[in-house]
């Protein structure tokens, strides 16, 4: 769930709260109508508009389901039609009739409380106009009936508001924190835990995105440390994921912030180059194995032979997005170079047919 959903969410619930209030007061309307509480005018204009409004807006609201009416405006103005019912009604009485007050009282804090026991304001916005009538039209004389019948179901809302705040505040926070690990684990699943450098998964995803903003010359390197298998005989696995690093680093720093540099497998990495020619791509090559090489890492792969740690790349054409046919012959590239020596950088043959093979050591 997003903030997006959660948002709708909320207003949805907020609108059947609202239909639910619109069908309490037409029930309660009509009723009035049909069954008034006391003998004076069974009809006034105040009743009927609650009874047009709330059928029309509940009629709307299900119709548009998706275009949301102000919940609090239309709860204002359903709660001031009450009020005018009520003093127009009691206006017509010889005689005030407490009873009536408080059964009209009570009956409107039943719909607001039943309908908006989530929203506050709302309620306030229904209940207020009928309490504030009762109250003048009654000038004090049953005051503490009716505080009471007002206080009741006023302190329990404000009680369940609060409560439910603080649970919408908790879960908001926790679908918050929950969204935020989300992207962490999305970030954390592309990276090499190690280099830092993309995996295989990261490197699709800027592959992917590479490939929608527009069209160039890429090429591809295919990058494997040399005679590594005895370097971490020799020197140990702690040493030789040290020697990763340093040689992820060395990589990163020889190109662009542009291209796209991937741990591709155990001590094999891959480059993919933005935007070059193939004297671009060959120099940044060797820039690559020079400072893989600069890096001086002491390396005895056997008991004969003490040099620094190296590496073989092999150089390839990315042609109409087909990274697999790129990677093929990059890799065939790489393997010559392995098998010529190592330190060193071939191209495919397809990129330079006159010149099949450039080694550097």
């Amino acid at each position: 769930m997003t903030a997006t959903n959660w948002s709708t969410l909320l207003k949805g619930k907020h609108q059947l709260s609202l239909r639910l209030f619109l069908l309490l007061n037409a029930f309660s309307a009509g009723f009035s109508m049909i069954s008034p509480a006391t003998n004076t005018q069974h009809i006034t204009v105040p009743i009927v508009l609650v009874l047009v409004v709330s059928l029309s807006c509940l009629l709307w609201q299900l119709v548009n389901k998706k275009k949301l009416i102000n919940i609090n405006f239309i709860s204002l103005i359903i709660g001031l039609l009450w009020a005018g019912h009520i003093y127009i009604k009691v206006s017509a009485m010889p005689n005030k009739d407490v009873s009536f007050l408080i059964i009209a009282l009570l009956a409107i804090l039943f719909i607001g409380a039943i309908s908006y026991i989530n929203n506050i304001q709302a309620f306030l916005a229904a209940c207020l106009p009928v309490t504030l009538t009762i109250f003048w039209l009654d000038q004090g004389a049953n005051w503490p009936r009716l505080l009471y019948s007002i206080v009741l179901p006023g302190v329990g809302i404000t009680i369940q508001h609060i409560i439910h705040q603080r649970h919408d505040n908790f879960t908001r926070r926790l679908m918050n924190k929950l969204l935020e690990e989300k992207e962490t684990l999305n970030d954390l699943s592309m990276l090499d835990p190690l280099t830092g450098l993309n995996n295989r998964r990261g490197f699709k995803n800027r592959f992917d995105t590479l490939l929608s903003v527009g069209s160039g010359q890429h090429y591809i390197l295919l990058l494997d440390i040399d005679h590594f298998k005895a370097y971490n005989d020799n020197y140990g696995h702690n040493m030789g994921d040290k020697a990763l690093t340093h040689v992820s680093a060395a990589i990163r720093d020889a190109v662009r912030s542009r291209d796209v540099v991937t741990r591709y497998g155990g001590e094999e990495f891959m480059v993919l180059l933005v935007d070059v020619d193939a004297e671009q791509a060959l120099q940044t090559a060797e820039r690559i194995r020079k400072r893989v090489y600069d890096l001086n890492i002491q390396h005895m792969f056997n008991q004969s032979v003490a040099t620094h740690l190296t590496i073989s790349i092999g150089l390839a054409a990315l042609e109409q997005h087909d990274i697999e046919e790129a990677l093929r012959k990059a890799d065939g590239a790489l393997y010559r170079a392995k098998r010529q020596g190592r330190n060193s950088i071939f191209v495919s043959e397809s990129l330079l047919p006159a010149q099949t093979e450039t080694a550097h050591f």
